[in-house]
């Protein structure tokens, strides 16, 4: 009998889906901070370079370093994004500072009931409680405030929180899998964002043909990114989506599908949607979804444990790109005849 998981397309859909919808809100906002700078092909290639370089040589270096590293990388993104993204009205600035106010709030109440209670709890409770009181001070400040633009303040609030709870929750089943996929999928649209104003259409296939080709290595070559998975996996560090198979068939199992997979299908997305139109960019992110759980049966039936998913998802997204070349092909052909 093979096995299938529609659990993790169906992420991976949603996922893309939301990043291709926000893209076409915010980067216009992200254009003008970037300066419209695009990468060239160079840059593609150097980028992919410090990718595998990374994977490469994050096994060696220690532990804690790592933590530290991810969690400065991760802090700093939310901050540029939500500072980037302050200058809203006054309104919306408050009910954001009271969002992450209550989260604080209840999260530093959880922290300091039984059976989740400790002594190192105990601090991340009031730690989160003096997050709380500073987000309410917030929204308070933001009444008397006369300025417009940004505001510092309101940028801290994420990472502030998501430093917080790793810091205090990571080892309890409160983070894994919940806190752990939250940020998980948030970072992965993030980085989507953050990116996908960089790229053009020439550039995107150079990046993902040689983007496959380094996953393919580091997977089945080298093995290197197997282990870098399995040690930032065991640091409690949200580098992928974690979710439970279904169907389930017996014991609940869990597949996993890191962040710079689900970063690749939107960066394919979003190039789509800028070529193609927003149809054809819907209909490349189900492909891909599907095209990732078809090569998932062949990795289960195979028992593989770690299969490249750029693979997978360069295939689906290959396929919607040649429709579209070919049905444009006919269209042109057509207005050529009839004229």
């Amino acid at each position: 009998m093979l096995s299938f998981d529609v659990a993790m397309p169906a992420a991976l859909f949603v996922v893309t889906l939301v990043a291709l919808l926000l893209n076409k809100r915010i980067e216009g906002k992200l254009k003008t901070t970037f300066e419209e700078r695009e990468f060239r092909r160079r840059d593609a290639i150097l980028f992919v370079a410090m990718i595998s370089v990374a994977v490469s040589v994050i096994v060696f270096v220690p532990q804690m370093a790592i933590t530290v590293v991810f969690l400065f990388s991760y802090s700093t993104l939310l901050f540029m994004f939500s500072y980037i993204f302050s200058g809203i009205r006054k309104r919306r600035a408050q009910l954001f500072c009271l969002g992450f106010g209550l989260a604080a709030l209840v999260a530093g109440t959880v922290a300091l009931l039984d059976p989740l209670a400790d002594s190192w709890l105990f601090y991340g409770g009031l730690a989160t409680y003096g997050l709380a009181a500073f987000a309410f001070f917030a929204i308070l400040y933001e009444q008397m405030r006369k300025t417009s633009g940004e505001r510092w303040y309101l940028a801290v609030l994420p990472p502030a929180l998501f430093l917080l709870l790793y810091l205090f929750y990571q080892g309890t089943p409160l983070w894994f899998p919940y806190f752990f996929n939250i940020f998980a999928i948030t970072f992965a649209i993030l980085i989507t964002l953050y990116l996908a104003s960089l790229f053009t259409w020439k550039v995107v296939f150079i990046f993902a043909g040689l983007l496959t080709v380094m996953d393919i290595i580091l997977v089945f070559g080298t093995g290197t990114m197997g282990e870098a998975a399995t040690t930032l996996l065991n640091l409690g560090l949200p580098i992928a989506v974690v979710l439970p198979r279904i169907p389930v068939q017996g014991a609940i199992s869990f597949g996993g599908l890191g962040l710079g997979d689900f970063f690749f299908a939107g960066i394919l997305a979003t190039q789509t949607y800028k070529k193609f139109g927003e149809k054809a960019a819907v209909i490349s992110a189900l492909v891909m979804a599907f095209s990732l759980g078809l090569f998932y049966v062949i990795q289960l039936y195979f028992e593989i444990m770690f299969f490249p998913a750029t693979v997978s998802i360069l295939c689906g997204w290959l396929l919607v790109v040649a429709w579209k070349l070919v049905a444009e092909r006919k269209t042109k052909d057509k207005a050529v005849i009839q004229n």
